[in-house]
C-alpha cells in the first residue's frame, strides 16, 4: 500500500454502496469518545482498536483515555505523525509514528472490533477546513476545539466495512512497524481479516443487549448538527429573502417542539407548500421497500382537487423509484415534455387527474435510510420556474424532518418502556406484599401447630390430629402457590409443550368441578350449576391446561361469591369455528375500568395488602397465558360492585367426521 494513498478513498472504492457524509470536528469527538467508552465498559472482550490522530498534538489529548482502554486489551495501536517525543513503541500499547506527507495526517480513524461488535470512523480533513488550519500556528491552535472544522467520511456499524477499514490500517502499520507482523497476523486470524476476504457477505449481528445507548445519543447529536449545517447552506443561498428564512425557522421550532410524528408532517407540509408558493404539498411516511403509501398530509390552495386519502403506488411510480436509487431528489420541470412521465402510464394519470405541470419529490432520509417523501405539485400554466435555492430549502426541511421523526420514534420507543418499567416496578411491589403475606401466613401456622405437638407430648390425640390436619392444609396452600408461580413462569418464556386432542366440554367442566369437590374448605362452596348443550361440537385444546383454565375461573369465582350466591357454567357454539365457554357469578363484580387489568399478574381487586380473599392474583393471568396458547381469546364482564361478573374464553373446535365425534363421545360416557 502506497502512504500517499487515503485509507477513506480506498475504503469506499473496495464497497461501492458507502455513501461519505459530512462530520464537524465536535462531532467527531463525540463519536470516537462514544466507541471508545464501549470499550471502557468492559462489554467487549479483547476488541481490536486502531485510532489514528492527525497530528500528535491532537493523540496528546487523548492519550490518558488510551492508557485506560490498553487495560482491556492487548490489541490497541495508535497512529500519528511526530511533532515532539511521540515515538514507536510497545508499552500498553502499540504507537506507530507514521510520516507527515503521508495521508493519514490529513485523516481521522477509530476502528472498534470485537466478536459481537464492530464500528469504525473513517473521515477527510476537507480541503476549505485544512487551508484554514494550516495559516498560522496560533489560528490553528484556536480551531483545534472549533466546530468549524469539517471532515467527509464514513461512520458505520457494518461489520463488513469495519472489517475493510481494518484491514487497509493495518496494511499501513505493517510499512512503519514490520516488527508488528506476528501479532497483527493474530489479529487478523481472529476476526477474519485479510486479503481476498469478501466483507460484503458479512452479516451484522444485533446485540442490543450488550450496547449501551449512549452510542445512539451521540450518533442522533451528530446528525442534528450535520443538519443544520445544510440549513445554513440553505440560508446562504436565501439570505436576500426574509420570508425564506422565517419559515424555516418556523417548520424547525414546530417539528423539534413536537413529538407527535403526525403533528410534525402536517406543519411541514403547511409551512412549505405556502411559503414556496406550491399548488399542492404532500408529505407522507414511506420505506423504499414500500409498494404503497397512504396520503395523510396535504396542503393546498383553493381550487386544487386533494389527494389526501389516495392510496398512491410507489412500485409503479418511476419517480419513486429514482429516488430510492439515487438516495436524492428528483425535479420534473414540465410533465408534459419530461419521458419519465410520458413513458408511465401511471405518473400520466397521476399528472392528468391531480392537474400536475411541475413535480418535485424529495426524500426525507436518516442515515441514508428513507423515512418519507416531501412532494411539491404546481398545477398553473406556465409551468413552475425553479429558483436558486428552492430545491436547497426542500432538501433543509426533510432534513429536520428526518431529524424530528427519529426524535419522535426514540421519544415514543422510550415512552414505552418507562411503561414497561411502571409494570415491573407495580409487579415487583405486589410480589412483595403478596407472597409476604400468602407465605408468612402459612408458616406461621405451620410453626405454632409443630411447636405445640413438639412441646405438648400429653397433648389429646384429637387436638393433636386438629394440629396435624391445619399443618398439613396450610402447607398445601404453599404448594399451590409455589405451583402457580412456577406455572406462571413456564407460560409466559413459552417452555410449555402443548398436546392438542379433540375433548367433550363437558367432561372437562366435571374434572374441573371434581377439584373443587376435593378441596378442603372451611366454607361450603356456593350454589354451582352447569347448563352445557350436548350436541356441541368437540373442542380441540390440550386437555390439562383446559381444565386448570375451569378450575381457576370456578376457583375464582367461588372466591368472590358467598352462599347463597350462585355460579353458573354455560358453553355456546359462536361460528363455525369457535366455543365459547362462560363461567358467571352473582357474587362482588367488578368495576367496568377494572374489567382489562383483573388478568394482571398479582391483581387483587382490594389491594395487597388489605384482601378479605386468599390467593396470589396469578390465577387470572394463569388463565389468560392458556387461553392465549390455544389462539383464544379471554375477557371479562360485569355490571359493577355487588352485581356479579362473568368470564368468557373462546375454544377452537376440532373438526372431526359427525362418526368420530359420535365415538368420542360414546368413550367417554
Amino acid at each position: 500500500m502506497s502512504i500517499s494513498s487515503s485509507v477513506l478513498s480506498d475504503l469506499l472504492q473496495s464497497i461501492p454502496h458507502l455513501r461519505p457524509q459530512l462530520y464537524f470536528k465536535a462531532s467527531l469527538t463525540a463519536l470516537s469518545h462514544a466507541m471508545e467508552d464501549q470499550v471502557l465498559a468492559g462489554t467487549l472482550e479483547q476488541p481490536l482498536v486502531i485510532a489514528s490522530f492527525q497530528r500528535e498534538r491532537y493523540y496528546r489529548q487523548e492519550a490518558h483515555r488510551y492508557q485506560r482502554l490498553a487495560m482491556g486489551s492487548n490489541q490497541i495501536y495508535v497512529l500519528s505523525a511526530r511533532e515532539t517525543e511521540f515515538t514507536n513503541s510497545s508499552q500498553s500499547y502499540e504507537q506507530v509514528v507514521f510520516e507527515a506527507e503521508d495521508a493519514l495526517s490529513q485523516e481521522w480513524h477509530l476502528v472498534v472490533i470485537a466478536d459481537n461488535y464492530a464500528t469504525c470512523l473513517v473521515c477527510r480533513e476537507s480541503l476549505g477546513s485544512i487551508t484554514k488550519n494550516q495559516q498560522t500556528p496560533e489560528f490553528s491552535s484556536n480551531l483545534d476545539m472549533d466546530t468549524a472544522r469539517r471532515f467527509e467520511g464514513i461512520w458505520t456499524s457494518e461489520r463488513g466495512v469495519s472489517l475493510k477499514a481494518a484491514e487497509l490500517l493495518l496494511d499501513r502499520i505493517i510499512v512503519y512497524r514490520p516488527d508488528l507482523e506476528e501479532k497483527i497476523q493474530q489479529a487478523r486470524q481472529r476476526f477474519g481479516i485479510g486479503p481476498g476476504k469478501n466483507y460484503s457477505l458479512v452479516q451484522t449481528a444485533e446485540y442490543a443487549c450488550d450496547i449501551d445507548t449512549d452510542p445512539f445519543v451521540q450518533r442522533l447529536v451528530t446528525y442534528l448538527q450535520a443538519s443544520q449545517y445544510k440549513l445554513h447552506k440553505a440560508y446562504r443561498s436565501i439570505t436576500a429573502q426574509s420570508r425564506k428564512e422565517r419559515l424555516v425557522n418556523s417548520i424547525s421550532t414546530a417539528i423539534r417542539r413536537s413529538l407527535d410524528p403526525h403533528e410534525v408532517l402536517q406543519v411541514a407540509a403547511e409551512e412549505l407548500g405556502e411559503h414556496l408558493g406550491a399548488s399542492r404539498c404532500l408529505i407522507y411516511r414511506a420505506q423504499a421497500t414500500d409498494a404503497q403509501a397512504d396520503i395523510k398530509h396535504e396542503f393546498l390552495i383553493p381550487g386544487i382537487l386533494p389527494v389526501v386519502g389516495e392510496i398512491w403506488q410507489l412500485r409503479e411510480n418511476p419517480l419513486f423509484q429514482e429516488v430510492v436509487e439515487k438516495g436524492e431528489g428528483v425535479c420534473v420541470n414540465n410533465t408534459l415534455s419530461d419521458g419519465r412521465v410520458i413513458n408511465s402510464d401511471k405518473l400520466s394519470e397521476i399528472a392528468e387527474k391531480f392537474a400536475i405541470r411541475s413535480w418535485l419529490i424529495e426524500p426525507v432520509l436518516f442515515q441514508g435510510r428513507l423515512l418519507g417523501i416531501v412532494e411539491l405539485h404546481y398545477c398553473c400554466l406556465p409551468r413552475h420556474q425553479w429558483q436558486s435555492g428552492e430545491q436547497d430549502l426542500v432538501k433543509a426541511v426533510a432534513t429536520q424532518m428526518g431529524a424530528a421523526l427519529i426524535q419522535a420514534e426514540a421519544y415514543a420507543n422510550l415512552e414505552e418502556l418507562n411503561q414497561q418499567l411502571e409494570a415491573l416496578d407495580r409487579t415487583r411491589s405486589n410480589l412483595i406484599a403478596i407472597t409476604g403475606h400468602e407465605l408468612r401466613t402459612p408458616l406461621s401456622t405451620i410453626q405454632v401447630c409443630l411447636e405445640s405437638l413438639a412441646s405438648e407430648p400429653d397433648m389429646p390425640l384429637e387436638l393433636q390430629q386438629v394440629m396435624l390436619n391445619t399443618a398439613l392444609s396450610d402447607s398445601e396452600r404453599m404448594r399451590k402457590l409455589v405451583q402457580d408461580f412456577l406455572t406462571l413462569s413456564n407460560l409466559e418464556s413459552g417452555r410449555v409443550e402443548w398436546h392438542p386432542e379433540a375433548l367433550t366440554l363437558q367432561e372437562c367442566v366435571d374434572l374441573a368441578l371434581s377439584r373443587l369437590r376435593s378441596r378442603s374448605a372451611t366454607e361450603p362452596p356456593p350454589k354451582i350449576q352447569t347448563q352445557i348443550n350436548p350436541n356441541l361440537p368437540l373442542v380441540r385444546a390440550d386437555g390439562d391446561w383446559l381444565v386448570e383454565v375451569i378450575a381457576k375461573l370456578i376457583d375464582n369465582a367461588c372466591k368472590f361469591t358467598l352462599p347463597p350466591g350462585t355460579i353458573t357454567i354455560t358453553a355456546t357454539q359462536k361460528s363455525n369455528d369457535v366455543v365459547e365457554v362462560t363461567v358467571a357469578d352473582t357474587g362482588r363484580g367488578i368495576e367496568p375500568n377494572r374489567l382489562e387489568i383483573v388478568f394482571d399478574r398479582f391483581y387483587q381487586e382490594e389491594g395487597a395488602m388489605r384482601r378479605t380473599a386468599g390467593g396470589t392474583g396469578l390465577g387470572l393471568a394463569i388463565s389468560r397465558q392458556i387461553v392465549n396458547g390455544w389462539g383464544g381469546e379471554i375477557w371479562a364482564k360485569s355490571n359493577g360492585k355487588d352485581q356479579g361478573s362473568q368470564f368468557h374464553f373462546t375454544v377452537p373446535i376440532a373438526h372431526i367426521s359427525q362418526e368420530q365425534q359420535r365415538r368420542k363421545v360414546k368413550s367417554n360416557s
